[in-house]
């Protein structure tokens, strides 16, 4: 049964009743130690506020959530964002995307490969092979294929350059872009090496060309059937360029002086997508397996690791998806992302609409994106404005006057510039920025038994106007499904909101606290506003706990215990093991009885047989 106190000066101890020799006091012992530093300090050094500072995000996405401590790793990351983050304080807005005109086709027309021939881009919508006018922005029909395309390779052979569309139903190669001509020999993928054009069927046999259209039959993939997911060029152990067949159970080797394929270090479980795009980037080979990236440098020692975008917390679930296809730019590694519910080719993302009685997008299906690796992070360049159909296919040309890059998407060819060196978008005059952007940090976590009191947020900005301009939200305690809005900023230097407004800025408590920025632009494309720092600062709060300093009157028998009892039954509770109940309230609710420890005891009391004197006691919550 609880304890409760009615006397004055009188304490409960252990169901133990003492006279007091003076009222208690109580203190607030759960606090933070005091911060120290040596030499210079920084901004998060202030005693009652504790200062987060993120200016740069070149550590890329795929960070859900940091605290305090992680921070120092996590700093430059954000959870999720498809703003420009290449540059150190300065975030803005990511390059343009043109979308071309419409095929001119009717029905449904997936984009199944994209190539160049003399400057020009042809893409195969279906089994259909059209030409793309930059100056008309149409596409013209040219070529019929007999089965829709799977891959496509520019080459030069014999002395003559052709561009060749791969199929099920064979291969289709033109040196002039108007006249075709169909090979029968089956060729889902293909590559160029050792002066050869070499093809690989969907059963894994190997073939080579020395010259257009005559094909000689070389290794066999040793697989099932439908196994081999992509054919490329790269080196070897020894620095030589070599044919590697990708396939859904990891990569093979070619060997060309014995005709037949080496399994190399590179295996995985199967995966039906797996291999899917690999691309031969700088000294490495990239090996997609559904979100997985598997890099492989080969040498004496070979290297293999995973850096895929679905590393650390991955991506969002509406983003998450197959890496349908690799390019190597001068900067990055770009791999397009579908995020739909069906597969590259399949259209079947749609849901009946009872209401309407109408076939309509599913709205589960996901957001497909285009993202790029640089070694440091990923960063997402595009994303579709929509939940639509799937993309497909990407290629990177200097074709149409422009280094670009061309990716097909929802039946439709979509472009946009690539820098070929390293640049910063803000010392660009000719750079065109899309419309909008987001950047969502991760969750700011303040531990499982502390509190945090969100308040303020300084954004410092550039480039800002009515037009160009930045909003800065937050949402909490991992709720993202709806963000608060502290205002938009359109104008230049820092601007400082105040939790939870201006007004009565008492702060807002969180457990942990999620930022987001909304970048926007007007009519210009040459323009864009640009975040320079976001600052939030917040107080850390640990939840009360009491200690009480009691000094215990000795001097005589009290609560039926002589002295030398009371004595007695201090030493045992110091030396409990477990907590003991205290109060010193007439509380029927029995919310003021604490358990405590006893943490120090001292006191005074004489000697021989006088057991009177004074103990005093430190208790505290723990």
């Amino acid at each position: 049964m609880a304890e409760r106190v009615i006397n004055d000066l009188e304490v409960s101890l252990n169901s133990v009743r003492y006279r007091l020799a003076e009222p208690i006091k109580p203190v607030l012992i759960n606090q933070f130690a005091p911060k120290v530093a040596q030499g210079e300090v920084g901004s998060d050094h202030l005693l009652r506020r504790s200062i987060v500072k993120w200016t740069s995000g070149q550590g890329g996405i795929g960070i859900d959530r940091m605290n305090e401590t992680t921070l120092r790793n996590y700093g430059n990351r954000v959870w999720y964002s498809n703003a420009w983050l290449r540059q150190d304080g300065a975030f803005v807005l990511p390059p343009l995307t043109t979308t071309t005109a419409a095929s001119g086709g009717s029905g449904i027309f997936t984009v199944g490969a994209i190539g160049e021939l003399s400057d020009l881009i042809y893409a195969a919508f279906g089994t259909t092979v059209r030409e793309y006018s930059s100056f008309a922005d149409s596409w013209t029909s040219r070529a019929t294929l007999p089965a829709e395309a799977t891959d496509a390779l520019t080459f030069r052979l014999g002395g003559t350059v052709y561009l060749d569309f791969a199929s099920t139903g064979g291969h289709s190669y033109s040196s002039n872009g108007t006249s075709w001509t169909d090979d029968t020999t089956d060729t889902q993928f293909l590559a160029f090496w050792d002066d050869r054009l070499w093809g690989i069927s969907s059963t894994g046999q190997l073939w080579y060309s020395l010259v257009i259209g005559t094909e000689v039959n070389d290794a066999q993939l040793p697989l099932p059937n439908s196994s081999v997911t992509d054919l490329f060029v790269a080196s070897d152990a020894q620095g030589e360029q070599i044919l590697y067949a990708a396939t859904k159970v990891g990569l093979w080797a070619h060997d060309a002086d014995n005709s037949r394929f080496v399994q190399t270090r590179v295996t995985f479980p199967f995966h039906n997508e797996g291999g899917q795009g690999s691309f031969n980037w700088r000294d490495s080979i990239y090996i997609p397996a559904g979100l997985a990236l598997y890099q492989y440098t080969p040498g004496s020692t070979a290297i293999l690791r995973t850096v895929g975008p679905d590393r650390d917390d991955g991506m969002p679930k509406e983003r998450r998806g197959t890496i349908v296809h690799t390019n190597g730019t001068h900067n990055d590694l770009v791999m397009l992302l579908d995020s739909t519910s069906a597969a590259a080719n399949d259209f079947n993302v749609f849901v009946t609409d009872s209401v309407n009685d109408a076939q309509v997008i599913d709205p589960d299906v996901g957001v497909p994106t285009l993202v790029a690796w640089d070694s440091r992070g990923w960063q997402v360049l595009w994303e579709s404005a929509t939940n639509t159909e799937a993309a497909t296919v990407s290629h990177v040309s200097f074709a149409h006057s422009g280094y670009r890059l061309w990716w097909g998407h929802n039946r439709l060819v979509n472009y946009m510039d690539l820098p070929v060196d390293i640049i910063n978008p803000n010392e660009q005059t000719d750079f065109n920025y899309a419309s909008s952007a987001v950047i969502d940090w991760p969750f700011f976590q303040v531990g499982q038994e502390n509190t945090g009191l969100a308040l303020r947020v300084r954004a410092e900005t550039a480039d800002c106007s009515s037009t160009e301009t930045i909003q800065i939200q937050y949402a909490t305690n991992f709720d993202d499904s709806s963000f608060t809005t502290l205002g938009t900023i359109t104008s230049d230097g820092i601007t400082t909101y105040e939790f939870p407004d201006s007004t009565t800025p008492t702060g807002t408590q969180f457990r942990s606290i999620r930022f987001r920025a909304n970048l926007a632009r007007g009519t210009n494309s040459l323009l864009s506003p640009t975040l320079i720092a976001l600052t939030f600062e917040w107080r850390k709060k640990l939840a009360a706990q009491y200690g009480w300093q009691v000094s215990i009157d000795l001097s005589g028998a009290y609560g039926g215990n002589s002295v030398q009892a009371q004595r007695s039954a201090l030493v045992t509770a110091t030396a409990s093991a477990t907590l003991l109940e205290f109060t010193y309230r007439e509380d029927t609710g029995n919310t003021r009885n604490y358990y405590v420890d006893v943490v120090d005891q001292t006191g005074l009391e004489y000697t021989g047989r006088n057991e009177t004197g004074v103990a005093a006691l430190t208790l505290a919550e723990i």
